[in-house]
């Protein structure tokens, strides 16, 4: 199944505030709003106004800031939680149970059957009050199958607008997820949501695995920040889905990844990882001589995604000793030097002797390219001098 029509629930504010070093402010909380907004998310989830006050008050205020992203937030499958979610003037509730054994016994301790009893009783109410609602099992990968369509048919009756599928633990696999979410498809009338935790890395692949199968709609954080290891990036989904097809991401601005990306890290006070998903440091970076002459030849040739749709310009690493002398041509020409390629190729051989000796920086390659054209810039006005001066 091609992939589609799809949106994306951004739950930096809701999943994000569960990483560890997440203390979000009001006034942080409405900065990431805005630029989530702004880059042009479909939705933005909110911690439940039943967890504190604060929490309260931060929901009512991001829902009555008038953005584009529809406001959702996320409460427990609980009649009294629903009438708060709904007072805070949301667009919509994301009710959520757990249908695992380790939860159904450890955590709430409810059979099946008084699951769907709750849900319909809360859905009931929500029918009433003009929201969007989604009901999500969670820990959905080590629940019964059975027992998660069971449940998913009985809210599908209600005609609540989306299903969820949680992995809660990061313990499902691309084609375990495909499974699921295909057989759901088929049984189900609602739209399909994943929300795919990170724990085994699988989190991105997982929400494309999704995607493929039918689902219409991804859970992300800014630099998948959340729950232990979190869930699946914006940037990473952003970026698979742009290696897939580009169109399919062409509705987000996505120079603002950058800035949405050094926002969460500077709140949360973590470093973005320098392989991370298009904003790490060496992303669009090239080091080695026969990547470098290739690249620069045609970008294509080592580059799935293009740094300039992300307001991004690659590198060229040239100050080493794997650096080729296509690539020093580069540089000289940045600099507006004019050198021979027999010249070049001794700087670059330079280069390599150098680096042998110790790490070297862009400024003392500049600099031997810099003395070479003076030299040879000397050598040609010396010679033109003595031509004048014989001729005179």
């Amino acid at each position: 199944m091609g992939i589609e029509k799809f949106s994306i629930i951004e739950s930096t504010l809701r999943e994000g505030e569960q990483f560890v070093n997440a203390f979000f402010s009001t006034e942080e909380k409405i900065r990431i709003a805005r630029l989530l907004d702004e880059f042009g998310v479909e939705y933005l989830e909110l911690t439940s106004p039943c967890a504190s006050p604060q929490s309260r008050k931060d929901c009512e205020a991001i829902a009555g800031m008038g953005l584009r992203a529809k406001t959702l937030t996320h409460i427990r499958c609980n009649l009294e939680d629903a009438r708060i979610a709904v007072d805070t003037g949301v667009d919509g509730v994301d009710v959520v149970i757990g249908t695992s054994s380790y939860l159904r016994e450890f955590s709430h301790g409810k059979s099946i059957d008084a699951i769907i009893e709750l849900a319909q009783g809360v859905f009931e109410f929500l029918q009433t009050q003009n929201v969007e609602m989604r009901f999500s099992t969670e820990d959905s990968l080590r629940s019964n199958p059975e027992d998660l369509y069971r449940v998913y048919e009985a809210v599908d009756k209600l005609g609540i607008h989306r299903v969820g599928i949680a992995d809660t633990v990061g313990v499902g696999n691309p084609r375990q997820i495909y499974d699921l979410v295909s057989t759901l498809r088929s049984r189900v009338h609602a739209d399909i949501e994943f929300h795919g935790h990170n724990d085994t890395g699988c989190a991105i692949a997982n929400a494309f695995a999704a995607l493929e199968a039918g689902a219409t709609h991804i859970d992300t954080s800014v630099l998948g920040i959340g729950e232990r290891n979190g869930i699946t990036p914006l940037g990473g989904l952003v970026a698979r889905l742009y290696a897939y097809d580009p169109q399919l991401v062409s509705k987000y601005r996505l120079p603002l990844l950058m800035e949405l990306d050094q926002t969460i890290a500077e709140l949360v006070e973590v470093d973005i990882p320098f392989n991370n998903y298009v904003t790490g440091f060496s992303a669009f970076t090239h080091k080695a001589g026969i990547h470098a002459k290739a690249v620069l030849n045609n970008p294509e040739t080592y580059e799935i995604l293009k740094p300039e749709d992300f307001g991004l310009t690659r590198y060229i690493h040239i100050a080493h000793r794997l650096t080729g002398w296509n690539a020093v041509r580069s540089r000289a020409d940045q600099l507006n030097l004019k050198l021979s390629d027999d010249q070049v190729k001794l700087i670059t051989e330079q280069i390599k002797y150098l680096s042998d000796e110790s790490v070297l920086s862009l400024d003392v390659v500049d600099s031997l390219l810099r003395n070479a054209a003076n030299y040879r810039q000397f050598r040609n006005t010396r010679r033109k001098l003595q031509v004048e001066s014989v001729g005179a």
